[in-house]
């Protein structure tokens, strides 16, 4: 399990516990603590409407990456026509660099399956997954002890809580690609067919798993609910920013540290560096700082007169970058950002389902067109065919993966030109990494690294 970074004493904590249990699935530790508490105040003394209303009112959205507001998503499940219901925790983690759902489902389980069963019952469902990696097998074993754990003790099954509502929860590892991230996608898993996205609407809200009205939620969109029912929406709504309420896990990587951390959104991208390297971001750095990849492989390259941006939904997506996958990625001036745009987009090129032409030829297209720049090869339309290329893909893909993979090159062009036009008009890498390309003689101190 990646390492838990120290983060400042007034920043909350929602998700991940003060200090990490020795035993995260003993139950009667966790009851002490709080579990469950919102499962009982919601069943006793709560209508499922009335769950709804609180998360909308805390302006709760989906961690998975999109953003989408929570509550309108439960309301739209609930109203939908239908007697069979579920509802999906997805905890998949398609960044295979990243480990902070696997992490939250390893140390907080019980938060994840009470926030599951809250939305169950807030939308009538009687059956509800909690989907995972095939190997993310620690957390497999956790979630399946704590499943069982919570049925003995009545939080789950048949009759829960003596309410007279069933719940059943189902711990079901699924195996495929990258974008088994996306949410038809891997309700096409758990079915056992082939895993490409559907076209929408309708939304899963309306027909989603063996055609019913489902809703899917991220894991920690999930955790966070039973603070929000205990607690009331109005104090979640007062953390983080006005338009991104409450805490995220993000995954920070440089050359100074990695690890993960629970921060508020709205946090000043500096100010979540820093959590891996206090000088960085400073007038100390021990290398010039280029850029921040924020986002995962389909991330944005943000340079470092940005590093004052909110780290939230619409502020990041203004800057042509997204909270994605939560990841950041330090990159100081031994990076080429071309070249790393090149590896991205290939990525995303071959993650790819090819369903359709954007999918299967616009995202190839693309790496190509990279590819050639930064070996030295390059055409003297390629800028422009990136550009248009790019246009291209986001105004006609099906689904994010396509619309998103256009990002590393897009956001490369916008804020790192001077790197590009370097590869493709003097064929010079001022940074040393792409071959056979010549180095610029300016860079000779990186020549090599």
């Amino acid at each position: 399990m990646t390492a838990l970074l120290k983060t400042p004493a007034v920043w909350p904590r929602i998700l991940l516990p003060e200090t990490p249990a020795a035993d995260p699935t003993d139950l009667d530790s966790a009851v002490r603590a709080g579990a469950f508490e919102a499962l009982k105040t919601a069943v006793r003394a709560m209508t499922p409407g009335q769950v709804a209303t609180a998360v909308a009112g805390s302006g709760l959205r989906g961690r998975g990456g999109a953003g989408f507001p929570t509550g309108a998503k439960w309301r739209a499940a609930a109203a939908a026509p239908g007697a069979v219901k579920y509802v999906v925790a997805n905890g998949y983690g398609a960044d295979p660099a990243v480990q902070t759902d696997r992490t939250l489902l390893e140390l907080a389980p019980y938060a994840v399956i009470e926030g599951l069963a809250l939305a169950a019952y807030a939308i009538g469902a009687s059956e509800a997954y909690i989907a995972l990696r095939a190997e993310a097998t620690e957390a497999i074993r956790r979630l399946e002890a704590a499943v069982a754990a919570a049925e003995e003790a009545g939080f789950l099954g048949p009759d829960v809580l003596d309410s007279g509502w069933d719940l059943t929860v189902i711990v079901r590892p699924v195996q495929g690609a990258y974008l088994l991230g996306e949410e038809t996608v891997l309700l096409k898993a758990i079915e056992g067919k082939r895993g490409q996205p559907e076209q929408r609407p309708p939304h899963p809200a309306e027909r989603g798993l063996f055609g019913r009205p489902t809703v899917v939620d991220n894991v920690q969109t999930l955790a966070s609910v039973p603070w929000i029912v205990r607690h009331g929406a109005a104090a979640y709504a007062a953390i983080g920013s006005k338009a991104s309420p409450g805490t995220i896990l993000i995954q920070l990587r440089g050359p100074s540290g990695a690890g993960i951390a629970e921060v508020p959104l709205g946090t000043r991208l500096r100010d979540l560096i820093r959590l891996v390297d206090g000088r960085r971001g400073g007038k100390a750095d021990p290398a010039p700082l280029k850029a921040v990849l924020v986002g995962g492989p389909s991330g944005g390259f943000l340079p470092a007169d940005l590093l004052d941006t909110a780290y939230d939904f619409e502020t990041l997506r203004a800057v042509d970058a997204h909270i994605g996958s939560g990841s950041i990625v330090i990159a100081d001036d031994r990076a080429c950002i071309v070249d790393l745009a090149r590896l991205l987009t290939r990525f995303c090129a071959d993650q790819a389902c090819g369903k359709t032409i954007p999918c299967r030829i616009g995202t190839r297209r693309l790496s190509e067109v990279i590819d050639r720049i930064a070996i030295g090869t390059p055409k003297p339309t390629d800028a422009l065919l990136i550009a248009d290329l790019s246009s291209d893909i986001v105004g006609s893909g099906l689904c994010d993966h396509e619309r998103l993979a256009t990002l590393p090159v897009t956001s490369a062009m916008r804020y790192f030109r001077a790197e590009l036009d370097d590869h493709l008009l003097r064929s010079t890498c001022p940074a040393g990494v792409c071959q056979p390309i010549a180095v610029a003689a300016a860079a000779g101190s990186h020549r090599g690294a």
